[in-house]
């Protein structure tokens, strides 16, 4: 009763709380097929004066959905380190998500429990300036995705990029965690990141040593577990360790080739008298069907009359077993067999004299030669028996 009591103005002020947030709005202008980074602050989701720092002990955690959904759209993602570490939201819009999206965020003070409202309004539109039809994506071991989202790691990624590539301009295309590629979760030990695939788009093609690193003879290096070939020097270390085995490049400058659609027909094929099915001759079962229920009757019968010709017919009987038999051997077995008889008769009948090879020679307390007064043959065996 009294945790009752505690926890019902807990959550009337919980209640409270929520009804008093007032829904902040911001607009967001991602473009399709450019990665977009948005970062959750403590400071924009607090209500705190403007003079007062936000205290890094404060732990905030944040939940994001698609307005009137409870999950976000397939091309956003969502992570945080720690209730101490900022939120991030991040993904590449398709050109199937073009148009206007709300994503709702709601902040929980793990401390005050109070919670925080904001909507995001994300007008998808397509980007300016020239196609990126040659894109490469990198695995970078050395970092985890929250570190790269953030845009001063971003730019010194693209910066040293550049370096690899022939001159142009270089775009972000994607930013993704190597745990949602099917990478596992490393050690805890110090130095050991889950890694990030980051792909880079640009309009200038690919430079040779980019092209040197994907080709099949790097793939054969790396598959033996030598390095693969590198003929350029490596501008991303030592920021960037970079898994040269896992660079793939995308050349989408040419075209593919449409797939020719089907024109729909009537549903009636031709006439053609080459692919006609041929006529089935008719067939009597009768043949198979009688074989294959009398072969195995007759075969159950010859087993039956073998067995009963060996059981029944092929017995000696008692009369050639006698005469098999010696005399000796017979007058001995006759002995055994009438004094089985004539014992069993005895038993029958308790009024029998006891034989005298069971009497005693003499008493033993007096010394007396003369038979026991209670003769020990009348006695029951068990003494409750009368």
């Amino acid at each position: 009763m009294a945790e009752a009591v505690i926890w019902i103005p807990l959550l009337v002020g919980l209640l409270a709380g929520l009804g008093d947030t007032e829904t902040q709005q911001t607009t967001l202008h991602p473009l399709v097929g450019r990665v977009f980074v948005h970062t959750l602050d403590h400071e924009t989701f607090l209500h705190l004066p403007e003079h007062v720092a936000v205290p890094p002990t404060v732990p905030v955690t944040y939940h994001a959905h698609l307005q009137g959904h409870p999950d976000l759209p397939r091309w956003l993602r969502y992570t945080q380190r720690s209730p101490h570490h900022p939120g991030f939201l991040y993904g590449t819009p398709t050109p199937e998500d073009r148009g206007q999206q709300v994503i709702e965020v709601i902040a929980y003070n793990r401390d005050s429990f109070d919670t925080t409202r904001q909507k995001l309004l994300l007008l998808i539109e397509d980007p300016e300036g020239p196609p990126l039809p040659y894109q490469a994506e990198f695995l970078v071991r050395s970092h985890d995705v929250e570190e790269v989202l953030p845009s001063s790691p971003a730019s010194r990624f693209l910066t040293a990029s550049a370096g690899l590539w022939e001159p142009g301009e270089l775009q972000l295309l994607n930013i993704t965690s190597a745990l949602d590629r099917g990478g596992r979760v490393p050690l805890p030990i110090e130095g050991r990141k889950e890694g990030v695939y980051i792909k880079v788009g640009s309009a200038s093609p690919f430079s040779s040593c980019l092209k040197m690193v994907a080709s099949p003879d790097s793939h054969a290096r790396c598959a033996q577990g030598q390095p693969p070939l590198l003929s350029c020097y490596d501008t991303l270390a030592p920021h960037f360790r970079v898994d040269w085995c896992n660079v793939s490049l995308v050349d989408k400058s040419v075209p593919e080739p449409a797939d020719q659609v089907p024109t729909p027909g009537d549903g009636i094929l031709e006439h053609d008298l080459s692919c006609s099915p041929t006529k089935a001759t008719a067939r009597d079962f009768l043949t198979d069907a009688l074989v294959t229920l009398l072969v195995p009757l007759l075969v159950a019968l010859l087993l039956t009359l073998l067995l009963a010709y060996v059981m029944c017919c092929r017995r000696e009987g008692r009369l050639k077993r006698d005469l098999a038999t010696s005399d000796i051997q017979m007058v001995h077995h006759c002995t055994i067999r009438g004094n089985m008889e004539e014992l069993r008769q005895m038993a029958a009948s308790r009024e029998v004299p006891r034989p005298l090879s069971t009497l005693p020679m003499f008493n033993v307390r007096t010394g007396e030669r003369l038979p026991p007064q209670v003769d020990s043959a009348q006695v029951p065996l068990i003494l409750d028996q009368h």
